[in-house]
């Protein structure tokens, strides 16, 4: 079962602010070889990003707040990488459920949620710390993970952190591109025609807002021994820049009305724990 109501996850997992920190732990995925071999052979990131993205916050929000339907969304995700399978850019086989690979995928969170927590909501008392990585934990499960798999505690895992930055994470190709600010990004499809219509018109300067956005957040919320492992720099002003910016994020998020501060996925869910109904399955389209 998904962790429960109440916890460290369910507070921030569903929170706006998580759409800030995700990038991070994207790149830091595809910094494994095998497994930017496998996104880039695979994956339909650069002909559909805002679908991929989409699909992907989606999965991510149920294996929290989607009750019974986070175990069939976690099964899901093991038959969407059954077939993913090739040669990574040391030469070396690969296959996407390897648990190498698909353990270090699911690793990232961790240190991604508890460096950008930071910035965006407040540091993590000791307690909170043990609490999220025994959620995230439970999160690997429903994923398929063995608890052989992960490191069980945050005492093995950081060990095994610092063993992958300097053993397996690297500048990829795959890496390089999500941060690059020069890269093609077809305009979004989705809203109403005038939205549509307006994002077509606008799409070439924000094109460049965006990436130019996503490649300071990605930098920015990834913890320094990981962007130093990535290749990425770091200048002291675009510190004072990340913390200026957090700061503004973090006193006027938590003003915004719960229709707009936490994602749908989740405020569905908050909405059925109220009414006591939260592990019931709800219908989806």
């Amino acid at each position: 079962m998904p962790p429960p109501p109440g916890g460290v996850l369910w507070t921030l997992s569903g929170d706006v602010r998580q759409l800030l920190m995700l990038p991070a732990a994207f790149t830091l995925q595809v910094a494994h070889p095998a497994i930017a071999a496998g996104v880039d052979t695979y994956s339909v990131f650069r002909t559909d990003p805002w679908g991929r993205g989409e699909r992907s916050l989606r999965s991510v929000q149920l294996w929290t707040y989607g009750g019974k339907e986070a175990v069939e969304e976690g099964r899901r995700v093991r038959r969407l990488h059954r077939d993913i399978q090739g040669t990574d850019t040391r030469g070396r086989r690969y296959h996407a459920l390897d648990p190498a690979c698909y353990a270090w995928v699911h690793a990232t969170g961790f240190p991604i949620y508890r460096h950008a927590g930071r910035y965006l909501l407040r540091p993590f008392t000791p307690a909170q710390e043990r609490q999220l990585y025994q959620e995230w934990l439970q999160v690997g499960r429903i994923l398929g993970l063995h608890d052989r798999d992960m490191p069980q505690t945050i005492e093995e895992y950081w060990p095994y952190y610092h063993r992958m930055l300097a053993e397996e994470i690297e500048p990829t190709a795959v890496a390089r591109e999500l941060v690059a600010t020069d890269v093609p990004l077809p305009c979004p499809t989705a809203g109403s025609l005038p939205v549509r219509l307006l994002l077509r018109l606008t799409w070439p300067v924000l094109r460049v807002w965006f990436l130019r956005l996503r490649a300071f957040v990605t930098a920015g919320y990834m913890p320094p021994e990981a962007r130093a492992a990535v290749g990425l720099e770091w200048t002291p002003a675009q510190e004072r820049t990340l913390r200026r910016f957090s700061a503004v994020v973090r006193v006027l998020v938590p003003l915004l009305p719960e229709r707009l501060r936490y994602l749908p996925i989740a405020r569905e869910a908050r909405a059925r724990w109220r009414a006591g109904t939260w592990d019931e399955v709800p219908a989806r389209p």
